[in-house]
């Protein structure tokens, strides 16, 4: 079991950047996968980017150029720099840890508006 509390959402222009945060309540050294996830309103929720414990990266083409995934085991956390935003950015952003099962945080919100 982990709990993930995501944070670092909020409102930002078009071609701003923004850095997200995923905090673990325990190790998420032996943790397979961590992804961030987002969700738009009306849309289904998709895959932004995930990095595996070994460090692989794979993000959704999408984003590919502009996001970055990272893990600091040592703080037991991943972040998402997110640069170049979009308004089709603006989605609920989630945090999810995947190691047989899968937790999820609450998510946090990211609005990019003119």
């Amino acid at each position: 079991q982990v709990q993930l509390e995501e944070s670092g959402g909020g409102l930002v222009q078009i071609g701003g950047s923004l850095r997200l945060s995923c905090a673990a309540s325990r190790s998420i050294g032996s943790i397979y996968a961590m992804a961030w996830y987002r969700q738009a309103p009306g849309k289904q929720r998709e895959l932004v980017a995930l990095i595996t414990s070994g460090g692989s990266t794979n993000y959704a083409d999408s984003v590919k150029g502009r996001f970055t995934i990272s893990r600091d085991n040592a703080k037991n956390t991943v972040y998402l720099q997110m640069n170049s935003l979009k308004p089709e950015d603006t989605a609920v952003y989630y945090c999810k840890a995947s190691q047989g099962l899968s937790f999820w945080g609450q998510g946090t919100q990211v609005t990019v508006s003119s």
